[in-house]
């Protein structure tokens, strides 16, 4: 479909907690809206989101979803781009990337359950990619739904800035419709979700809803000066449509997050929702200009988006189709793609042919003649492109910013069970990899054995059955591992020279560095936290003892490194390498000499450098009855769990504890026993920290 205006466009993703009701908000919205004529639900398996075999069996979205749609809201068409994604911390990496390209996301909160584990990784990727967010306090029909609740621990468990704009009208079985806090209007659904007309605000709702438009317009104002001055004058003079602007100008600016309501599952408040998305939310042009990098001089390069901009994009996702295509997803930031146009990958360096473009719903595809900027569609046919790559035109090439990735907490051995079959599953493990950057493979040069690395147990049980089902491969399996990591606790300096004489030719290089763990404003900057950069490389040299060309080698071989390990072979987490000096020689120093240089250095001087073993921690979010508190609490402590938080909500106390992710094996079966099946938790990675000198002893003597 063909826009000229990119103002009437909206990129959304919808993100929550496990359970708060994305796919199905997402199943009402395409209802609403006209691009769907039922309803489908996830617990009885015909959600058009999601439609894998693992998400109908196991009724959770793993993988997510784009569909687009359209929804008029006064005498404009506004179009939606909308991606469901899911809610499972162990598919967190689906989150991530969708966040990278979108403009904007609908934070969906449990009435009852408020904000939740996973709600606090969702609201720290908006705020990576600066994504502007209104949010919708869900499930307002369900016993214990206490919407200003869930408000007050936006604003203190998630630092948000969160105002009603809405008021419910009533709550729990009684739930009917919203109050609009700015229009001051009442608006009621029947079961059906049909709006019913000409309603009032309830009077005994007439103060709490005078109560919060103050607040709301008194926040509104304070984030505009001269809407201030005519609001402290006469604020009876500003009308609707000047609250809404200036609304969205604070959303825009991440300065205030909307809150709306409503029930989903019961039709209710999915119009004002939609509304509030057009209203509130940007529009392409509303991010502004992109940036990205000039490949040859490296400096920033910005991209309008614009139609008659160079064509810019990202490839945010890759999956394999029904014939075993990758299906490559873009999102256009600027200029426009036609069939049979070619553009250039700048990491691979390669050009291809653009041959079919699709419009995205779900599963489902449909061809198209062309993209322009703000579209997210898909093509086929970009070999050895991968999840974060650019495309562009070769004409004005660019490479736009990647995608944080996080690295994997636990480890599975896996084997083909036939002999005959161990290319296939060696080809069906790199083709996992393609499609999700968050799933690692490796394997033990000592022993052979291939490893699996994944977010968590329920990641690699996907992961396995998708060998079965999807490559038709019977495999052994061990018990599942954890990853740990590797950090140096000293710095020391040293100087190494490679000589080495084959022949004619030989290789020459000499280096002095100091080395040893990171600091901790890089352990904190976008370079390591965003863009996964674990070597803090620093330059020191002058005078021209080791020419420029041969630095990046240098920093190259010490990156290669950080995979090889010093006490087990386990990724080592930060490394600091200052390059002080070094020598030449005129025939026999070259990248390559610098660069084997650099890792000799590296294996001769770990000991010195006192490497020690981390392992990863998650923040477990336990909530439980009262009476079964003392055992919960006993088998946190026995984890060697760390309390953090602890609340009474509703007549269930919730626990927010640190706990080593190895201690959480087999912890439901725990939890159920001493609850009698009535408490529940979740969890989600936290960091990495020290292992205790005695638990890090068993681990190396394992290796």
């Amino acid at each position: 479909m063909r826009r000229d205006k990119l103002r009437l466009l909206r990129n959304i993703g919808i993100a929550a907690h496990i359970d708060a009701g994305k796919t199905t908000l997402t199943e009402r919205i395409l209802y609403f809206t006209g691009r769907s004529h039922r309803m489908g639900e996830t617990h009885t398996g015909n959600s058009q989101m999601d439609t894998s075999k693992q998400e109908i069996e196991k009724g959770i979205t793993i993988s997510s979803a784009a569909t687009h749609t359209t929804w008029q809201l006064g005498d404009e068409e506004y179009h939606l781009n909308i991606i469901d994604t899911p809610g499972h911390v162990d598919f967190m990496i689906e989150v991530e990337r969708s966040l990278r390209v979108l403009d904007g996301m609908v934070a969906l909160f449990d009435a009852v359950a408020g904000v939740e584990s996973q709600t606090e990784t969702v609201w720290q990727q908006a705020a990576r990619y600066k994504v502007p967010v209104i949010a919708m306090v869900n499930k307002m029909d369900r016993i214990g739904a206490d919407y200003l609740e869930v408000v007050r621990q936006m604003r203190t468990q998630l630092g948000a800035n969160a105002l009603p704009i809405q008021l419910p009208i009533g709550e729990e079985d009684s739930f009917e419709g919203v109050v609009d806090l700015i229009t001051g209007n009442a608006h009621l659904w029947d079961k059906d979700g049909k709006e019913l007309k000409n309603h009032i605000v309830p009077e005994y709702l007439l103060p709490e809803v005078q109560k919060h438009r103050e607040l709301l317009f008194e926040a509104i104002a304070f984030q505009d000066e001269m809407l201030m001055d005519q609001y402290l004058s006469d604020a009876s003079k500003i009308s609707s449509d000047q609250w809404q602007m200036a609304l969205r100008q604070a959303v825009l600016n991440r300065q205030i997050v909307p809150v709306a309501v409503g029930s989903a599952y019961k039709n209710k408040g999915i119009h004002t929702l939609l509304d509030a998305v057009c209203q509130y939310l940007p529009a392409p042009p509303d991010r502004g200009v992109v940036e990205g990098t000039d490949l040859e001089t490296q400096a920033p390069v910005l991209r309008n988006p614009e139609v008659n901009a160079p064509f810019s994009a990202l490839l945010f996702k890759i999956a394999l189709d029904e014939q075993n295509r990758e299906l490559s997803f873009f999102r256009v930031y600027s200029g426009q793609l036609k069939i049979g146009d070619t553009v250039l990958n700048p990491r691979t360096g390669k050009k291809v042919r653009i041959g079919r473009l699709y419009q995205l719903h779900a599963n489902k595809r449909k061809e198209i003649n062309n993209v322009a900027a703000g579209d997210i569609a898909a093509t086929v046919g970009l070999k050895a492109a991968r999840t974060g790559d650019t495309i562009c035109t070769n004409e004005a090439p660019i490479l736009l910013e990647s995608l944080f990735v996080p690295p994997p907490v636990i480890s599975m051995a896996v084997e083909a069970k036939h002999s005959d079959q161990l290319d296939k599953l060696g080809l069906a493990l790199s083709k996992l990899q393609l499609e999700d950057p968050s799933f690692k493979v490796q394997t033990n040069q000592e022993t052979g054995q291939t490893l699996m690395l994944g977010m968590g147990e329920l990641h690699l049980e996907i992961i396995l059955e998708k060998l079965k089902h999807d490559f038709d491969l019977e495999v052994n399996v061990g018990s599942p591992g954890i990853s740990y990591m590797e950090v140096f606790t000293r710095t020391i300096e040293k100087r190494h020279r490679l000589k080495r004489q084959s022949g004619g030719s030989g290789l020459f290089a000499e280096m002095q560095v100091i080395i040893g763990p990171a600091d901790p404003e890089f352990l904190a900057s976008d370079a390591y936290t965003k863009d996964g950069n674990r070597l803090q490389f620093i330059n020191k040299v002058v005078g021209g003892a080791i020419p420029k060309e041969f630095i990046p080698s240098i920093a190259t071989g010490f990156t290669k490194m950080l995979e090889e390990g010093a006490l087990a072979g386990y990724p080592i987490q930060s490394l600091k390498v200052e390059l002080l000096d070094g020598a030449t020689h005129s025939k026999d120093s070259n990248p390559k000499a610098f660069e084997a240089c650099a890792m000799e250095l590296f294996r001769q001087i770990t000991a010195p450098l006192a490497p020690k073993l981390l392992e990863p921690i998650v923040k477990v979010e336990v909530t439980t009855p009262d009476e079964y508190l003392g055992n919960v609490l006993a088998g946190l402590s026995r984890r060697r769990g760390l309390i953090i938080a602890q609340e009474l909500t509703s007549q269930l106390v919730r626990l927010e504890a640190e706990v080593p992710l190895g201690e959480m094996f087999g912890y439901i079966n725990h939890l159920r026993s001493v609850s009698s099946g009535r408490a529940n938790y979740s969890m989600v990675f936290k960091q990495y920290a020290l292992l205790p000198e005695q638990l890090a002893a068993a681990v190396l003597a394992d290796k």
